[in-house]
């Protein structure tokens, strides 16, 4: 019987972000009933784990794609945000973007606690612990190892971020989900995660946004969100003659030639 309190690196994630949870673990979707379980060791599904995780290693030759590995496996939200920054088009943050920053946080986190149950009921190894070889992120092995690979947590986090942020921002919805993506590919990369750990983790993923769109306060929160982006898009708004000098006190690129605006 699985325990109904939250598991330990779900507290951890709670205390690091400094946010609760929309949903507790017990009312998150329970992916050990609906979601498939890892491949045994011996099925033929594990071959394609295998040959992924051969891939993963032959990326690390790419310095520019081992260190996006790198900098993906961070796990705090700011670190995450951080880098989610790029593709959303604004700097996100506590001070700059308290609304957009709390429901991303509070829905990262409670996206997590969906991954509890699977993690804890199928205890995966790991990729470089079964083949005994090293990762990128050489720092975080020995405590991951009792950590079960069945479905990623980074994953999770990362592919709940993409969609959140997307929401926020749908003009940016291809860049951000192309980041929402590799993040989980980092992790093949890296050497933490099988191939079917990331897929299944883009699923249940999926699914925690589905069940955060039942919380009333959530769908407050994002409106708020939603809300304090378009009211920055605005403020930020700048026009430029067509001569190119900037008309003062805004920021934002909107080309006026004659009676057309051009962005």
């Amino acid at each position: 019987m699985m325990a109904s309190t939250v598991s330990a690196q779900a507290q951890k994630d709670i205390l690091l972000d400094d946010e609760s949870a929309y949903f507790d673990s017990e009312e998150m979707p329970n992916a050990v009933i609906w979601l498939p379980a890892p491949p045994d060791t011996n099925a033929t599904q594990f071959v394609y784990d295998i040959t992924q995780y051969m891939w993963g290693k032959a990326q690390r030759l790419d310095s520019a794609r081992r260190q996006q590995a790198i900098d993906n496996a961070v796990y705090e939200i700011a670190d995450m945000i951080e880098q989610f920054s790029v593709p959303f088009g604004m700097e996100i943050s506590k001070e700059k973007t308290p609304a957009i920053y709390h429901v991303v946080s509070r829905g990262v986190i409670t996206a997590r606690l969906s991954a509890t149950k699977p993690k804890a009921e199928y205890m995966r190894k790991r990729p470089y612990a079964r083949f005994n070889e090293p990762t990128l992120v050489p720092e975080e092995e020995e405590e991951l190892r009792t950590n079960g690979s069945y479905p990623s947590g980074h994953t999770v986090r990362g592919w709940a971020m993409a969609l959140l942020l997307c929401e926020i921002n749908p003009e940016a919805q291809d860049d951000i989900l192309e980041l929402g993506y590799q993040w989980g590919q980092s992790r093949v990369i890296a050497g933490y995660h099988w191939q079917s750990d990331v897929d299944a983790a883009r699923m249940l993923a999926a699914a925690s946004y589905a069940r955060l769109h039942t919380s009333a306060e959530f769908l407050a929160d994002m409106a708020a969100a939603r809300a304090e982006y378009a009211a920055l898009l605005k403020s930020s708004a700048r026009i430029i003659r067509i001569d190119g000098t900037p008309v003062p006190n805004t920021s934002r690129s909107v080309v006026i030639e004659g009676k057309k605006q051009i962005n």
